[in-house]
């Protein structure tokens, strides 16, 4: 069997390319499915269900490279003319079916993999170089919107594989043609260079489908993006001696392997501070932090849930802190209160002081199962020690 297409054969490349293609369609919406079927309780059912994702992204990333040379292939090689170019509409027809498979085997992985690199955490792919994709941001709109157009997108190649495949069975089961064996292995000929229509109005048509099911997916990606999680309750302002300007409270754990970082949006601190020379108190400090209002990639959903932070039972945290000064340089000393359980926290910190404008930074660790968060998730899936890194500028209140 020639390695080329010819006028009345598909060549063992294409063949190949097909067979390969379809094998790894048929394993990956089974993989798909699996995932989304498994529960996301904490335990061996996340872990089951991350693996099957992280396969399922795996496999697509491949999908995607395999279409495109498949593609590149198909430029450079002839096509066998359709068996029965009489029947225009059954020609049409199969034709914006193959304009289709084409366009959805590239938009449907690249879709999932925009998904996958505008978000943080959950089912990592399998290869070594990285997460990411240049141009794309670390964005939860984006991520809802991408993964909501590859779900649609989804439902569009497996409509165009089942007409290609019921295509397929009538020419070879009701029609009795050679077109289905001319993608088997072996050498049947059969076509010739008469009767092949035009590719404009087929990718026209499929552009069309295309258009409507990037609508629909970006439509239901931003719906699901407003409506993902009600806002939580804002905390009020409170009257503090030191007024924050910015600042960022952010937190960041090891998940299958990868970091994942978040941040609480919504934190107060109520400061009492006075520089000094000498090692001693110079003052406290304590932090409100709404717990719900924690965005961590794709992950927040959990990590706000029962299982782990509990944010609806246990809506508030509370550092409530001692700032020291120290012989190595400040630290602030006092007691965690996250979902029910208060433990004793060091966070060292660096202080810049300029007139009445005071900037800090500064990071400690926490081990997550000392409150009781993901005591069901092993350490292999969420690892134990959680980062937490603060920073802040803050103002002396007038007349202080």
């Amino acid at each position: 069997m020639a390695a080329t297409n010819a006028a009345d054969h598909y060549g063992a490349v294409t063949k190949t390319l097909h067979w390969a293609t379809a094998l790894g369609i048929i394993a990956n919406l089974a993989l798909g499915l699996a995932a989304v079927w498994v529960p996301t309780d904490p335990g061996s059912a996340l872990t089951v269900k991350t693996t099957l994702f992280s396969i399922h992204k795996t496999l697509g990333v491949t999908l995607f490279f395999l279409a495109l040379a498949r593609i590149l292939w198909a430029l450079t090689q002839p096509k066998p003319a359709p068996l029965h170019p009489e029947r225009p509409a059954e020609t049409l027809a199969a034709e914006t079916v193959h304009w289709l498979l084409y366009g959805s085997l590239v938009a449907v992985p690249l879709a999932g993999w925009i998904g996958h690199a505008a978000s943080e955490g959950f089912a990592p792919i399998w290869w070594p170089l990285g997460q990411g994709l240049p141009l794309v941001p670390a964005s939860p709109a984006l991520a809802e919107g991408a993964w909501a157009v590859h779900v649609v997108l989804v439902w569009v190649l497996a409509g165009s594989i089942a007409l290609h495949v019921a295509g397929a069975l009538k020419h070879h089961l009701v029609d009795g043609d050679a077109t289905l064996r001319r993608m088997l292995p072996g050498r049947t000929r059969a076509g010739g260079t008469a009767g092949r229509p035009g590719h404009a109005l087929p990718a026209g048509l499929a552009v069309l489908v295309w258009a409507a099911a990037f609508g629909t997916g970006a439509a239901l990606g931003t719906f699901r993006s407003d409506a993902a999680a009600p806002p939580a309750p804002a905390l009020e302002a409170v009257a503090s001696d030191w007024q924050v300007q910015d600042g960022t409270l952010a937190i960041a754990v090891t998940q299958m392997n990868d970091e994942v970082t978040g941040t609480f949006n919504d934190w107060t601190a109520d400061i009492t501070f006075e520089d000094r020379d000498s090692p001693g108190r110079a003052g406290s400090v304590t932090v409100e932090i709404a717990v719900g209002s924690l965005t961590i990639g794709s992950v927040t959903k959990q990590a706000t849930g029962p299982d782990f932070l509990a944010a609806e039972a246990h809506p508030r945290a509370t550092f409530a802190a001692d700032i020291l000064r120290t012989e190595d340089g400040w630290v602030a000393e006092g007691t965690l209160s996250l979902k029910g359980s208060e433990v004793r926290v060091q966070l060292p910190f660096d202080l810049e002081l300029e007139d009445d404008t005071a900037r800090m930074s500064g990071s400690t660790t926490l081990d997550r199962l000392a409150y009781d968060v993901g005591t069901g998730t092993s350490e292999s899936q969420v690892g134990r020690n959680v980062r937490v890194d603060v920073s802040l500028t803050a103002e002396r209140a007038a007349g202080d």
